[in-house]
């Protein structure tokens, strides 16, 4: 009997809807599944997640959010060989599944990490404070907080998994929960994912929810607190975006829609240099990873006029290397398309480009498949040959810049220099990402800042990086992931960027005293407290923010400023030779700023052993006044922070970062030197 896939809506395991949808294996046509894709309650299932999802996510600090993705993604990781033999069932080979899988995975372990960035607390201090008033007691301080809502992530079918690993992993750090809607096609995929992560139990409940199905009526429901994500076609997302409720709500709408992608081949790479071989590597790879069917994949290639014939040639020779059939077989090094649906609609396309850019490789009707032993059948799959369209006038036949084939395809054309490269990667109308195959540095930064505007990340292809390069369509979760134009103006991913994006900004106004209480982050002129025992003496739950120790006082000689100097061997004029201060800002030998710094560690540290373990660095410094000889120092070390650690296994020390502000006076009350200096403190408790 044919599964019926389950939808995970309101704690529970359902295959309740209506209009059941066959979904069928992309190279056999044998059918996977049923999917049920109407008649749902989606006004439940978003109170649900805002009711449920969203105050137990909100509970928890960043790094606790942080450690349930990194949980999750090794209990991913353990379940991999299950998503990899039903991958195959969507077209894909073992090398696309792993883009799709392991991709999707590695996103949750990327922002597992980034929780680091953010302190372990439920909310997160953006900035540096804004000072309001002269007198200092009028202060502002950004401050992000996780929304109320839900976010809903509307994906495609081309990558079934990590389309929505790379997105909820960003909107759970947060502290948001998601309803997820996969396309149906492949949907069968994300299911599987998400029945492990709600057996494993690790996100608490109402923080995920999956509904397979049309999605219509869903966006009926949301509000301003909520957040939308859409993956898919520009028509689709520009639609999505002007719905009613996004509008009247003002929700947050993020797209990021295929874009007409290009690669360019530099004036320099010519034939014969490892820049023109990783051009036609790079192309032959996104024509035939996923079949051609990512968001990311190089549309249009672009070359020098005079390249054109090496670069067709070169091309056809790599793509007649491709051995297309069923995923599993063997030496099959592309697969099929999702579906015969999808097949269909990229013939009609190629046959509107070839009316005025003639196919130079490939056969639209005919295709050879290897596999029949497994049931590949290329009448009843999904198998399509790559195609390699030439358009010799680029700038009057536009439909290459317009109209996407979303498979195996691409376009050739030539160009003049490199200000009519840029403006025919720019002809796109904004695109995801392009590339510049280039070994000439005024070639790469020409094309760079003249394309910049149009693309939402740009890749430097040359022999230097190569090896560790992850590709063209490679988007890395570290970075934004998203593009102006026809790419929707989306920033998806991006670390604390795509982060931010789940959360609410506020601009908070108050006292230095009450924001610091707030935001457990010191505000310079807040309230100090002044403990019995030095701080340096106080284990890291003991100390608290504000806690203020004050020195004793240092005049500074002329002996001091020359031994720093035979020490540090930094003997710049300014401190070593009065004679040469002529015409300077110094009106005299000036002490060394490190000077200033190295001695106000000295009046601040207390040289008994105690918790503090190690100094772990500086963060920031400034010099702002002159010091002379003569000049008497005195310090003020401050608790600006607190960061707690944790520990590597069993045997670590439990501890925590303390952040200190230095400040360092003259005897006018002056402010000299400031910076902010860290410090690894040992915790009593050490659980």
């Amino acid at each position: 009997m044919t599964p019926f896939l389950e939808n995970y809506t309101l704690g529970r395991w359902t295959h309740e809807g209506q209009a059941p949808q066959e979904l069928l294996d992309a190279s056999t046509g044998e059918l996977v599944a049923l999917a049920n894709t109407e008649g749902f309650d989606y006004a439940a299932i978003l109170d649900y997640g805002r009711r449920v999802g969203n105050p137990a996510l909100r509970r928890l600090t960043f790094h606790e959010r942080g450690r349930m993705l990194k949980a999750l993604a090794f209990h991913l990781q353990e379940k991999k060989e299950i998503f990899y033999e039903l991958s195959y069932r969507s077209g894909a080979t073992r090398a696309d599944s792993w883009i799709d899988i392991e991709g999707g995975i590695g996103n949750l372990f990327a922002n597992a990490s980034l929780r680091r960035k953010f302190p372990d607390k439920p909310f997160y201090v953006e900035g540096e404070p804004v000072g309001l008033s002269k007198g200092g007691t009028f202060v502002a301080q950004h401050l992000l907080v996780p929304r109320e809502g839900v976010a809903v992530h509307i994906n495609a079918y081309n990558f079934p998994i990590w389309g929505m690993l790379e997105k909820i992993a960003v909107n759970l750090l947060a502290g948001m929960p998601a309803v997820v809607k996969p396309a149906v096609p492949s949907a069968y995929l994300t299911e599987a994912v998400v029945r492990e992560i709600i057996a494993s139990g690790i996100l608490p409940e109402g923080a995920l929810q999956l509904v397979i199905g049309t999605g219509q009526g869903l966006l009926d429901h949301v509000s301003y607190q909520d957040v939308v994500t859409f993956t898919g076609s520009a028509a689709t997302g520009a639609r999505l975006r002007a719905h009613p409720r996004i509008i009247q709500e003002a929700v947050p709408f993020t797209l990021e829609a295929d874009s007409l992608n290009a690669a360019v081949l530099g004036l320099d790479a010519r034939p014969g240099t490892p820049e023109f071989d990783l051009f036609i590597k790079e192309v032959r790879k996104e024509m035939t990873a996923k079949c051609g069917q990512k968001c990311t994949a190089i549309r249009r290639a672009i070359v020098p006029a005079e390249l054109l014939e090496d670069v067709q040639i070169a091309l056809g020779r790599a793509l007649a290397q491709t051995t297309i059939g069923h995923p599993q077989a063997e030496g099959v090094r592309m697969g099929a398309l999702a579906g015969r649906e999808q097949a269909a609609r990229l013939r009609e396309q190629v046959r509107r480009l070839a009316q005025t850019t003639p196919i130079v490789y490939g056969d639209l009707d005919a295709v050879e498949v290897r596999g029949q032993e497994r049931g590949a059948d290329a009448a009843r799959g999904a198998f399509i040959s790559p195609i390699v369209l030439r358009n010799d006038h680029p700038f009057e036949h536009l439909d290459s810049h317009e109209l996407e084939a979303f498979g195996p395809v691409v376009t050739l054309m030539p160009y003049r220099d490199t200000a009519e490269a840029v403006a025919l990667a720019n002809l796109g109308r904004g695109s995801l990402v392009s590339s510049i195959a280039t070994n000439d540095p005024r070639v790469a930064q020409e094309f760079v800042l003249g394309a910049a505007t149009h693309h939402g990340r740009i890749l430097v292809l040359n022999e230097e990086m190569a090896k560790e390069s992850t590709g063209h369509g490679s988007p890395m979760p570290q970075l934004i992931h998203g593009g102006p134009g026809r790419a929707g103006g989306g920033q998806e991913m991006g670390g604390i960027r795509g982060v931010e994006h789940f959360m609410q900004r506020v601009a908070l106004q108050g006292s230095p005293s009450m924001l610091t209480a707030i935001t457990d982050v010191y505000q310079a002129g807040a309230r100090q407290v002044e403990r019995d025992k030095h701080p340096f003496q106080h284990y890291f739950e003991e100390l608290v923010i504000g806690q203020t120790y004050t020195t004793h006082k240092h005049t500074v000689t002329e002996a001091d400023i020359t031994n720093f100097a035979q020490v540090s061997g930094d003997n710049f004029y300014a401190h070593v030779d009065a004679t040469s201060l002529a015409g300077t800002l110094f009106t005299g030998r000036v002490a060394h700023g490190y000077y200033v710094l190295s001695k106000a560690a000295g009046m601040f540290v207390d040289p008994r052993k105690g918790p503090v373990l190690l100094n772990y660095g500086l963060d920031e410094c400034r010099f702002t006044k002159p010091v002379y000889p003569g000049t008497t120092i005195g310090v003020t070390l401050t608790v600006k922070e607190k960061i707690g650690q944790e520990k590597r296994d069993e045997q670590d020390v439990a501890k925590g970062i303390v952040r200190w502000l230095v400040t360092v006076t003259d005897e006018t009350g002056d402010t000299v030197a400031v910076a902010t200096i860290l410090t690894m403190v040992k915790k009593r408790d050490q659980k």
